[in-house]
């Protein structure tokens, strides 16, 4: 996978065959950061981080900090690894729960989660990913196209996947 913007623009970041997780695709991260605009100076947190390539592509556009969060020690060894190419970043990993993460965050600027399709916790994980926002914080999560019990202010489509926007006001 490749970093498409920033001054990491075309670094290649590692994935590994039948991993645990499903990248971002290319269409959608770009239209993710669109979205978002300029992130300098911004702390995000990635939730499910999987590959990594959202965080380190928020790093490549000028986030201060990123902060990965996923139970496999598989994921979290795969973004040790790919943060060696991001000397200069700060970068903070957790292999944990998530919302065992969530009961005692920061805040952050922005949280992107993309939890396996499968999970059926999402309605539980809304709510308390507002509560780790900064005022004017945006969550963001990356989904199959569904509705949910908290109206977000924003939703694209992008085929079988959706990205769903709520902010802290």
């Amino acid at each position: 996978m490749q970093i498409h913007a920033g001054r990491y623009k075309g670094l290649r970041v590692k994935t590994v065959k039948n991993a645990p997780y499903r990248p971002t695709t290319s269409l959608v991260r770009k239209s993710l950061f669109d979205i978002l605009k300029n992130i300098s100076g911004k702390h995000m947190l990635d939730l499910f981080s999987g590959s990594g390539i959202i965080g380190f592509e928020a790093l490549s556009r000028g986030a201060k900090t990123i902060t990965f969060v996923d139970s496999s020690l598989r994921v979290n060894s795969l973004l040790k690894m790919n943060s060696i190419l991001f000397k200069e970043e700060e970068i903070n990993f957790f292999k944990n729960d998530v919302f065992k993460f969530l009961k005692s965050c920061d805040s952050f600027d922005y949280i992107f989660a993309d939890p396996p399709y499968k999970f059926n916790e999402i309605d539980r994980l809304i709510p308390q990913a507002i509560s780790c926002l900064n005022d004017d914080g945006i969550f963001i999560l990356e989904s199959s196209p569904q509705e949910y019990s908290i109206s977000p202010y924003r939703v694209n489509e992008y085929g079988d996947t959706q990205l769903t926007f709520w902010k802290k006001n």
